[in-house]
């Protein structure tokens, strides 16, 4: 395990000085809560806890997900290392620091109690920056000892175990300075379909019929702390600790019926463990003119991977089959600081980021042989490791223009060195600029916009320098030690509309223009792998807003939708001809109706999600996998069952399908011709699912 002096120092500091003055904690010292006597933020429409009363919130995500127009932008946890805020929520002004754990997750553990108000702001008017749009701060004050949990079961009639122990407990409270958090979840997925794959070849004749059935399961039981300490009303510590583990199962058995040639049974075994873990602390003081906040942050994933297929044939002759067999160890250590201080009226900060991201991959491929023993062969590509080390400094400026206008404003920069041990080793380093300006206006109090131009770097995924292979589909993915991050420039326009009891609109359009953009490419060995394919650029619109029908006399009833529509445009390195990203999405749909009934404790809603993805392009084969196409959910809800809330829910109601289809060529593409079409559409059924929480 690689140690940088720099992170180190970063990570000791802050977590030294948060864990050290929480010992001394006197519950004598107590000052006054966070935001019980702070004036609501200037510009900002605020919602008081009476608003949620009718949703009977349970945790300031219940909150949240009511605000007319909002939508929670949990930013981006796979991004290069912390960096600029890009989440779109805060509490008590601060961002949230944790990788590991979602904007959603640490939300959810905020009882509703705790919350005093919730301000809708414009990012670019606060002193964080990379913020842009509407920003919901969370004033909270923590005054006693809480628990909440929610239980959630269900089940589906076809092909998946029952979903018994999914949910999360968690207890807020405080003692004195110390605000604390201690949670205990379990992510408990069950899911499976069934239903037939039909094989065809270029003309459309029939090679086989396959009778398929698989069933998987995922459980990540997680807990996770959060200690803020505040020795004065100028400083604050925090400090993160989470611990987790996965356990993912999948069991695919196919029936095939093959027209020229012997009948298949073949069973694919996929399992996938492994624990992670999380420790990441900051601290925030004043120094000199203004504030210094110093974060260290540590993170390590390790998967053991494994996929086995066997075939057996009904004439008779030896099973044939493979395995493929890998172990990620994936880690990241962040050393940050940041300096903000005011001058010639207006808000800067300075900013400096050491980052060390590594793997550290062992795989193996075996086949087995006539006499049932899986024999090892050579898989040198797929076995080796990578790292970066990355620093940035950014130096960014906020000020209040006019009244009604405000200017956000950042330029700098990032080193990173590049290095890949194993059978294609090699060491790259890169310099490139990064930055942005954002421009805020609001006109009135019912409508604001704003604009951002921003100059981005992408973050890599290290998997993609080493080789891979997926057993069913016969596929594999080379090995590209001359990756490189894709670098682009965004514009991000946003536009809310407020129209007073009937709701609010909000439109958002982005366009982006990338360089080195990564989708799969050839390799000059035949194959092929993930690598940069050139300039592309996609154009985002998005329409989302909320519907209230209390003026016509519907009290209770809204509609909350978003709607997504994208046009990409990139040149396939195979055929040369312009097409959209692999794996994007062209548009999709959500609705969700909501009627809380006055004067009772019953709710009942529906939601309808839609969605159309693009098809992958690689080498030998293009294809697309999704299900749909619609989706309806039906729900009803009772919020005092014994002082609980109750939520039963009946998904899958229009009966979305398991969906796909690849074609195969037998030479590279556009010269192949077509060697088979398979085509999938199978069974998911209805999904039930009950919903128990409560506070205690």
């Amino acid at each position: 395990m690689r140690i940088s002096a720099t992170s180190t120092a970063a990570l000791a500091a802050a977590l030294a000085m948060t864990a050290a003055p929480a010992l001394a904690a006197n519950p004598d010292d107590a000052s006054t809560p966070a935001g019980e006597t702070d004036a609501p933020t200037e510009g900002a429409q605020v919602f008081e806890p009476a608003y949620f009363e009718r949703y009977a919130p349970r945790n300031a995500l219940d909150m949240v997900v009511q605000i007319p127009g909002f939508t929670i932008d949990s930013g981006d946890n796979q991004s290069r290392g912390l960096g600029q805020a890009t989440a779109n929520v805060l509490v008590n002004g601060q961002r949230f620091s944790s990788k590991s754990d979602s904007v959603r997750d640490q939300l959810s553990r905020i009882p509703s109690s705790d919350v005093v108000r919730i301000e809708i702001v414009e990012g670019a008017t606060l002193d964080i920056p990379g913020l842009s749009g509407q920003v919901a701060n969370i004033i909270v004050a923590t005054t006693g000892a809480s628990g909440q949990f929610r239980w959630t079961t269900g089940f589906r009639p076809y092909n998946t175990e029952a979903q018994l122990y999914g949910g999360e407990a968690s207890l807020t409270g405080s003692s004195g300075k110390l605000d604390y958090t201690v949670s205990i979840s379990n992510e408990n997925n069950r899911f499976g379909s069934d239903g037939p794959i039909v094989i065809t070849d270029g003309a459309g004749a029939l090679i086989e019929t396959q009778d398929t059935k698989f069933s998987g399961k995922f459980d990540n039981p997680t807990l996770a702390t959060n200690f803020t300490y505040k020795p004065s009303d100028d400083t604050i510590a925090k400090l993160n600790l989470r611990y987790g583990e996965d356990f993912f199962a999948r069991d695919e058995f196919e029936f095939a019926t093959v027209v020229a040639g012997p009948d298949r049974d073949r069973r694919i075994v996929t399992r996938e463990d492994g624990p992670e873990y999380e420790i990441g602390g900051d601290i925030e003081f004043p120094f000199g003119p203004g504030k210094l906040k110093l974060i260290g942050l540590e993170r390590f994933e390790r998967d053991n991977f494994s996929t086995t297929l066997v075939d057996t044939l009904s004439d008779g002759s030896p099973d044939q089959g493979s395995r493929f067999e890998q172990i990620n160890g994936e880690g990241e250590r962040i050393g940050r600081f940041e300096y903000n201080w005011n001058m010639w009226k207006a808000d800067w900060q300075l900013s400096g980021e050491a980052a060390f991201n590594r793997l550290d991959r062992k795989s193996s491929i075996a086949v087995l042989d006539d006499d049932g023993i899986f024999v090892p062969i050579p898989f040198p590509a797929g076995n080796g490791g990578v790292t970066e080390d990355r620093y940035e400094g950014i130096l960014s400026i906020t000020k209040q223009l006019t009244p009604k206008l405000s200017l956000q404003a950042s330029a700098g920069g990032e080193y990173s060195k590049i290095q890949q041990t194993g059978s294609a080793a090699n060491s790259r380093s890169f310099q490139r600029p990064k930055g942005a300006i954002s421009l805020a206006w609001k006109p009135a109090s019912d409508f604001d916009m704003s604009i951002e131009i921003r100059r981005r770097v992408g973050q890599l995924s290290f998997g993609n320098f080493l080789a891979s292979v997926n057993l069913d589909n016969d596929n594999e993915n080379g090995g590209n030690n001359e990756l490189v991050p894709d670098q682009s420039w965004n514009i991000d326009a946003e536009l809310n509309k407020s129209f007073g009891p009937w709701g609010s609109a909000k439109l958002q359009v982005r366009q982006a223009w990338f360089e080195d953009f990564v989708d799969f490419f050839p390799l000059a060995n035949g194959g092929e792998a993930r690598g940069n394919i050139g300039d592309a650029k996609r154009l985002h619109i998005e329409l989302s807003g909320q519907v209230k029908f209390d003026p016509i006399g519907w009290n209770g009833a809204q509609l909350n939708f978003a709607a997504v529509q994208r046009w990409m445009d990139i040149t396939d390195p195979f055929t040369g001809e312009n097409r959209a990203f692999s794996f994007d999405l062209n548009n999709r749909l959500e609705a969700d109706f909501r009627h809380d009934i006055p004067n009772t404790s019953w709710a009942y809603g529906a939601g309808l999600f839609t969605f159309d993805p693009v098809e992958y392009s690689r080498r030998f084969e293009i294809g697309r996998y999704w299900e749909g196409p619609s989706f309806l959910d039906l729900f009803v809800e009772h919020k005092d069952i014994l002082g609980m809330t109750g939520t039963l829910r009946v998904a899958n109601v229009l009966g979305a399908r398991d969906r796909g289809f690849r074609t195969v060529f037998d030479g590279s593409r556009p010269d192949g011709e077509v060697l088979f079409t398979e085509v999938q559409d199978r069974r998911i059924g209805p999904i039930v699912r009950f919903t128990l929480s409560g506070n205690f």
